[in-house]
């Protein structure tokens, strides 16, 4: 097989780890977040804890790329929760 083409399927090995590490890092965020709100606080301390030790380990053992990956699909997932409803605005905008 020639170098080059070595090459390029590993680019596209990185690249489908971090797209994959940012997907998992978003849905174990909305996974943690959603499971959150509606848990008793011993529950609330297993998935804060659980979801800072994945983070962890995964900053251990993972590629730098693939750990900021996850890093950022969690962020994502935290800031996407925290954001109003679309429909919200629309109804709240009709009643005035």
């Amino acid at each position: 097989m020639p170098p080059i083409i070595a090459e390029l399927l590993g680019l596209v090995g990185y690249l489908v780890r971090v797209l994959g590490f940012l997907l998992f890092g978003f849905a174990a965020g909305r996974f943690v977040l959603d499971q959150f709100k509606n848990a008793a606080w011993q529950v609330q301390v297993a998935l804060a804890l659980g979801f800072f030790g994945l983070a962890a380990a995964l900053t251990n053992y993972a590629t730098p790329g693939a750990s900021g990956a996850f890093a950022l699909g969690g962020g994502v997932a935290l800031i996407a929760a925290n954001m109003p409803k679309r429909g919200d605005d629309e109804e709240s905008s009709k009643k005035k």
